[in-house]
């Protein structure tokens, strides 16, 4: 993470360059997206379900049977920009995944339950 960022600053820099109509810088929308997909590891701690957001990070989360080798079989990927809107409430989850936004493969990859993430 930048140096002069903490994890809740940058979120809140990131929303606000998307309330102006801009682009989050890409150090700020990195470490917006690597704060909530470690604020989603503590509100859902488990290894089922494998969070993708390259090339920022990826996580795996969900109480559940752990996946240890191949493809997983519960996968969410999506774009930073995406999973920054749906992560802190400003995209449904079923919007995104409607419109191919954000794809969600797998019994257990239904997030609903844990976002928004701020709050």
């Amino acid at each position: 993470m930048s140096p002069a960022h903490s994890k809740s600053e940058s979120v809140a820099e990131a929303l606000d360059a998307v309330d102006r109509g801009v682009e989050p810088d890409r150090p700020v929308l990195r470490d917006a997206v690597r704060a909530l997909l470690t604020e989603l590891s503590v509100r859902a701690p488990g290894r089922s379900v494998e969070v993708r957001i390259p090339p920022f990070g990826a996580i795996q989360c969900v109480a559940g049977p752990r996946h240890t080798r191949g493809t997983p079989p519960n996968v969410v990927e999506t774009d930073p920009m995406t999973w920054l809107l749906v992560a802190t409430g400003r995209l449904p989850w079923d919007e995104a995944v409607r419109d191919g936004r954000l794809r969600a493969s797998g019994v257990r990859t239904d997030l609903t339950d844990y976002l928004p993430l701020l709050g």
